[in-house]
């Protein structure tokens, strides 16, 4: 068994870079990342997984097990991962890592492929086996990419917003296991800037109006928003500031490279009050805000303040948190820049990349390039290229970010000899919803590795919202320790095995869960249309109207098989918490197909003018389906509302403080701004949500119909769309808690709903 698995997770020779400037990128030579460092880390996080059986596993970091030197990191750099693995004769296993997440994620690749154990978001099955399985000889592991880098900018307010440090240390373990060594550490950040505008002259208020609310912070560091949602209490930046201290400094025992902030040239108005002389742009509306909240002002980075401000605020950055040399600041993101000249745009990078050297001449800039995609009809060749060129070669990496879907590299010349990491997007706003793009995900590093001339150093993932669909995830850290792509039949059948312990083989359940991934994978997970955005448009998260989108990207047959498989399965895994999880996840999704369906049957009856149908079809959505919905969410902490609206409140001093949280975190749910300025971008299917909130305007619709079908009017959505904002508004403000453990038996109501849809579901197709 073994030297098939060895097959399986042994990769390429790390290649060789091209850019010898970020070989020296990596942990410095103090205490807290040596090497014995980095070793007692994967040790306690081993504790903090096994438990007792951590004892089995004895860990070491040597950082010339790669073999070779680098300038600038000692007599031992390697500038690729590898993690030896061998089998003790007391039965235990040591692993000898470069880093302590080449070591970890050695670790994790043996309880994946050895003893056939999962760690994810949405639970673990963590049953080894006593004694441990021998590995025959060195396993040797190593990887062929330089970074793997994690996280999106707008992951910090979908996903993350309300963590305390207890998540966030399973967050960072996660990571490591999946042998990240690129995270953004974007938390606290406010601190630093509020001691820089003080500094300047601001005066409390100022700065107090400028931040955004906790939720919408992420677009208010990009100069997207402001003000809205805020003013952020102190009592915040002193959390947030403990906060950032401990995961730089548990991200850097690891020895992985923290990416922090820089000056992108956004700035609150005051500063015209201090320098009214400053060359300060005010920029136009940004996605349907009024100028109350967006038109954002942004200094022009070729005015002398930009440097002044830009280095002020590195150095106070670098001062409170140290630095690893990397730092992410994106210019023009989703806002035209206000010259298209090239020689504008280089001098516009020269200088943003020079009030980054100021403070640190090692500093490498991390840039997203999403506006190259976002902003196509502006970004052509020649202003790409003059904006990238600005920068020294090799000292800016460009995040190819939606490279499953949109690759950049390609189109870019390999973004003109800059260095880029290939990144999986997969999500936008945290939606809920079972979908992935595993061909292009399994093939595109491979194939931009071979692009003629790559600059490629890296793979990553960038999902805008995170702790859903966790195979996609486990599936794009896994390749980058990959030689070549993956079957991806055989890949989701181990994948059901180890997620939920059935890989002893010939077992009822594990046949069946097997066999579902695998046409989960071959559907629903396997999106090939050209240029599909991942938002979640089923009719249930989206305000009503007679004119809905309710195409799918997939077949839903092999859905609704896959779910009369874990439905069979139920009864021998309901135990499994990894199990629980997908059985609600996808009898979610199937009810999300039919939701669609029954909103046909609606649209068709109410133009055919027939009410007994319309009566029919509408009385099933809105007083069967989504309350069954809304209690099979509810069995599951991982969705329910109460949960996100308990951490967020659980943050605050004082019942003031507490109301502004909690209407944060509703608002980015639902309005997503005061008018519905992004309604339901970021939409959930929660429990308490779908009750509360989809479910109450899906009532007055179907209401509406009915009036206006008895009365022989015609609907007008213009009259609804202002009723319907008065139901979204008042959830927001409703002050209603919501449970924040699971309530209800997962296997009585999964079996029910099945029961009592699986046979409609078939009718329909």
């Amino acid at each position: 068994m073994n030297s098939c698995l060895l097959v399986l997770i042994l990769v390429l020779v790390p290649a060789q870079t091209r850019f010898p400037f970020l070989d020296r990128l990596g942990p410095g030579p103090g205490p807290g990342s040596s090497d014995p460092a980095q070793a007692r880390a994967v040790a306690a996080l081993l504790r903090r997984l096994l438990g007792s059986r951590s004892g089995d596993f004895v860990v070491s970091v040597n950082r010339s097990l790669a073999g070779g030197t680098s300038p600038g990191t000692g007599p031992a750099g390697p500038r690729t991962d590898v993690c030896e693995l061998r089998s003790l004769r007391d039965g235990r296993v040591a692993a000898a890592g470069t880093s302590g997440v080449a070591a970890a994620a050695g670790v994790h690749n043996y309880l994946k492929y050895f003893c056939r154990c999962h760690v994810s978001w949405t639970g673990n099955q963590l049953t080894l086996p006593d004694p441990l399985p021998r590995i025959r000889g060195v396993l040797r592991i190593s990887t062929a990419h330089r970074f793997r880098y994690y996280q999106n900018v707008c992951s910090s307010s979908y996903s993350s917003v309300w963590w305390d440090w207890t998540r966030w240390q399973q967050e960072i373990d996660w990571m490591a296991l999946n042998g990240i060594n690129l995270p953004l550490a974007f938390t606290g950040q406010e601190v630093v800037w509020q001691e820089v505008y003080r500094s300047l002259g601001l005066n409390q208020s100022e700065i107090e109006e400028f931040f955004s609310g906790p939720a919408f912070l992420a677009w208010n560091r990009m100069g997207n928003m402001n003000r809205f949602g805020g003013p952020l209490p102190q009592s915040w930046h002193v959390n947030q500031l403990a906060l950032q201290m401990k995961i730089l400094s548990r991200m850097r025992a690891f020895g992985m490279i923290p990416v922090l902030p820089a000056f992108s040239g956004n700035v609150p108005p005051g500063i015209l009050r201090l320098f009214p002389g400053a060359n300060v742009t005010r920029l136009g509306p940004w996605s349907h805000f009024n100028c109350s909240f967006s038109c954002s002002y942004v200094l022009d980075p070729r005015d002398p303040l930009f440097f002044r401000i830009g280095s002020l605020f590195l150095s106070q950055l670098v001062k409170t948190f140290g630095t690893d040399h990397v730092y992410n600041t994106d210019t023009f993101n989703e806002m035209t820049p206000p010259y298209s000249d090239p020689a504008y745009l280089s001098a516009v990078s020269r200088s943003v990349f020079a009030s980054m050297t100021a403070v640190d001449p090692d500093a490498v800039w991390l840039m997203q390039g999403w506006l190259f995609f976002s902003n196509s009809s502006f970004w052509k060749p020649a202003q790409i290229r003059s904006l990238l060129r600005g920068v020294p070669i090799g000292r800016l990496i460009v995040l190819d970010l939606f490279a499953e879907t949109e690759p950049l590299y390609s189109s870019t010349q390999s973004f003109y000899g800059q260095p880029f990491v290939w990144c999986m997007l997969h999500n936008f706003g945290g939606n809920s919803g079972l979908f992935g793009t595993v061909e292009a995900v399994n093939a595109g590093p491979f194939q931009a590795l071979r692009f003629p001339n790559s600059t490629l150093v890296g793979v990553g993932m960038a999902p805008e919202g995170i702790e859903q669909n966790p195979v996609v995830y486990e599936l794009m850290s896994e390749l980058a320790w990959r030689r070549e792509p993956v079957d991806l039949a055989k890949w989701a059948s181990l994948y059901a095995a180890r997620r939920y312990g059935t890989g002893g083989g010939g077992s009822a359940a594990g046949n069946l869960t097997a066999a579902a991934w695998r046409l989960l994978f071959a559907g629903v997970y396997n999106c090939t249309v050209p240029h599909y955005k991942n938002h979640n448009h089923s009719p249930l998260v989206r305000r009503p109207n007679l004119h809905m989108n309710t195409e799918l990207w997939y077949d839903p047959a092999p859905l609704y098989e896959a779910w009369r498989l874990m439905v069979a399965a139920a009864p021998d895994l309901v135990q499994q918490e990894t199990f629980r999880y997908d059985l609600v996840d996808v009898t979610r999704q199937a009810l999300q197909v039919l939701m669609s369906s029954f909103y046909r049957d609606v649209v068709d009856a109410f133009r055919s003018k027939r009410m007994p149908e319309l009566l029919t079809a509408g009385g099933v959505l809105v007083y069967d389906l989504l309350p069954e919905l809304n209690r099979l969410l509810n069995t599951n902490r991982h969705f329910l509302l109460g949960a996100w609206l308990g951490r967020a409140r659980s943050l605050a001093l004082d019942e003031k403080e507490a109301a502004l949280y909690d209407m944060n975190g509703r608002n980015q749910l639902t309005l997503w701004g005061p008018g519905g300025e992004i309604l339901d971008y970021a939409n959930k299917q929660w429990g308490g949500l779908v009750e509360d909130y989809y479910a109450q305007r899906w009532s007055l619709f179907l209401q509406t119909l009915v009036e206006c079908l008895d009365a022989g009017r015609p609907f007008r959505q213009d009259a609804f769309d202002r009723a319907a904002f008065r139901v979204e508004k008042g959830f927001v403000y409703n002050g209603r808690t919501y449970p924040s453990q699971p309530q209800g038996d997962v296997l009585e109501i999964a079996q029910r709903i099945f029961l009592k849809y699986f046979p409609q579901a078939l009718k329909r197709l």
